[in-house]
């Protein structure tokens, strides 16, 4: 970070308990760093069975996964902190990875399967931690709080 910018941090969110820890350590840590944080929400579909009927289904992916991160907004609401959001359809670790250029941290839950289907968030993070090209972060659901 130099003198003028702002101190970015970027967290996945996908609706699990462990993204929403990270959501928490993301938004403590832009508060003691004055920074800012975007929420990711990435969705993937999966090519499994037939054809038949997979729109609606494709559809509700898109739902879940907008409601996560309408969610994950909300519960940053008040927090007086810039907090915005993006939703975007792909491999969760791709598209982390995409929107993490550029910033300062990557914070990811430790593991998840975060109310449905298609985030898997063990192998999100495992693959954050080895190609991000920030630091990352990774929370632990249940784990003791860092006293600052």
């Amino acid at each position: 970070m130099t003198a003028g910018t702002v101190f970015l941090i970027v967290v996945g969110v996908d609706g699990s308990d462990s993204s929403l820890a990270a959501l928490d350590w993301a938004l403590e840590e832009a508060r003691l760093r004055t920074g800012e944080v975007h929420v990711v929400t990435a969705w993937h579909y999966p090519v499994i069975g037939d054809a038949a009927g997979k729109a609606e289904d494709h559809d509700s992916f898109g739902d879940n996964a907008r409601r996560a991160n309408a969610g994950a907004l909300r519960r940053a609401s008040g927090t007086g902190l810039v907090v915005t959001g993006e939703v975007t359809e792909g491999h969760p670790a791709d598209v982390l990875a995409k929107a993490a250029t550029g910033a300062d941290l990557l914070v990811v839950g430790s593991h998840g399967h975060g109310g449905f289907a298609g985030m898997l968030l063990g192998s999100v993070s495992s693959h954050a931690v080895h190609h991000a090209h920030c630091p990352v972060v990774v929370v632990r659901t249940g784990a003791d709080t860092v006293q600052r």
